[in-house]
């Protein structure tokens, strides 16, 4: 990758461009940091934005610095929050870092990078360096971020953890003596806060570079866990190219952009082809395809891929059933069909069984199911299908 593409390709600002743009023509080593919380147990599409941008850095020689946030995670960034973020215990973390370095190490080369936890520091600092950190930046400072100012305005709670999570992310940055940090749209007021606090500490304040945000497959909000509109890097390769193909048309750019190593020249060529599928006669699904292989051949092999295609070309073009479909014993009788999708988790509520049901979304044997008081009698090899995804096979 040359060094236009690598400042170019999914970043939004660069603070300052000039600086890292010399050191990267005169070959100068740049430590690279990099910053992630263990707030839940899976590394998703979402993360690995940032994660790709580390390692093009690294194939470039650069050192790069990944700190896994054990200590900061037991607070919570509130980045992007409108409500109080509740603390995770130390026990919880710890569950939710066991495949974290398997998962990662799918991107960046873990033999070339430094990797830290902030827990190294802030265990054995104790309560005067709080004391310390807290008096080199003010309150105006430490609130003016627009996240905080919305709660705030609507009466809602705002921690005084919350409100030192941005001072502890940006210390890390002291320890590690970052020359530049990476990461989303919505950290920003974080990594700016990392240059206040080197600067506090007499040292070089560190450029900063944000990127992209990636939309989940809502389309609309940040891909999140907690939004259910997330694509995990270690999930079944069927729901991988199932969920990539549910995606917008108007996300396919963008997934190839953040998410692959098309060529931008070929990605602009996709992208005129988009805006002119009335006129080339191209369907978006085609590109969907290509984008599901070349995202699933990274975290699970092309053969994979393949299989996943196969798969998905069977049950959604020809309509079959999957092959590997959840079997569940249940009881004999007369049941409601709301409480059997409930228990054969197809659904997480009663409300949105219904709900499902009325729109049309449920069907037993390929027979479509609308009366949302329907009772059936379950029998040997019944097949229930809810949305496109989710079936279930009673044994």
């Amino acid at each position: 990758m040359n060094i236009k593409e690598l400042l170019t390709r999914g970043v939004t600002e660069i603070i300052n461009k000039e600086e890292i743009e010399k050191a990267l023509k005169t070959k100068k080593k740049l430590r690279i940091k990099f910053g992630i919380d263990p707030t839940a147990p899976d590394i998703h599409l979402g993360h690995t934005v940032p994660l790709r941008k580390l390692k093009q850095f690294q194939d470039l020689g650069h050192e790069i610095i990944l700190i896994i946030g054990d200590f900061t995670a037991t607070i919570g960034d509130p980045s992007g929050r409108l409500e109080l973020r509740k603390p995770l215990a130390r026990e919880q973390i710890k569950e939710f870092m066991k495949d974290y370095k398997k998962e990662i190490s799918k991107i960046i080369d873990f033999k070339k990078a430094e990797i830290r936890y902030n827990s190294e520091w802030y265990d054995r600092l104790g309560a005067m360096f709080l004391y310390e950190l807290t008096s080199k930046i003010t309150v105006a400072r430490a609130i003016e971020r627009d996240d905080f100012r919305k709660r705030l305005r609507q009466d809602q709670d705002v921690s005084l953890l919350e409100i030192i999570y941005p001072l502890l992310q940006g210390y890390d940055s002291v320890e590690v003596k970052a020359d530049l940090e990476i990461g989303g749209t919505d950290q920003k007021f974080n990594l700016l806060m990392g240059r206040k606090i080197q600067k506090r500490y007499g040292l070089k304040e560190q450029n900063i570079m944000t990127l992209q945000l990636l939309e989940g497959t809502d389309g609309v909000r940040k891909m999140s866990k907690s939004y259910g509109n997330y694509i995990g890097i270690f999930e079944n390769p069927q729901a991988m190219f199932g969920k990539i193909m549910s995606i917008p048309d108007s996300l396919i750019v963008k997934y190839f952009r953040l998410l692959t190593d098309v060529s931008d020249n070929e990605i602009d060529k996709i992208k005129e082809d988009l805006q002119n599928v009335n006129i080339t006669n191209i369907n978006p699904r085609d590109f969907k395809i290509r984008l599901a292989l070349e995202i699933i051949t990274m975290y699970h092999g092309a053969k994979e891929a393949q299989k996943a295609k196969e798969e998905f070309e069977k049950v959604f073009t020809k309509r079959e059933v999957p092959k590997d479909i959840p079997i569940f014993k249940i009881k004999k009788g007369q049941v409601k069909l709301i409480d059997l999708l409930l228990n054969l988790k197809l659904v997480s509520s009663k409300s949105e069984a219904k709900r499902l049901i009325e729109q049309g979304a449920v069907d037993i044997d390929g027979v479509k199911i609308s009366d949302k008081e329907k009772e059936i009698v379950p029998k040997k090899n019944m097949v229930l299908k809810v949305g496109k995804r989710k079936w279930a096979r009673i044994s």
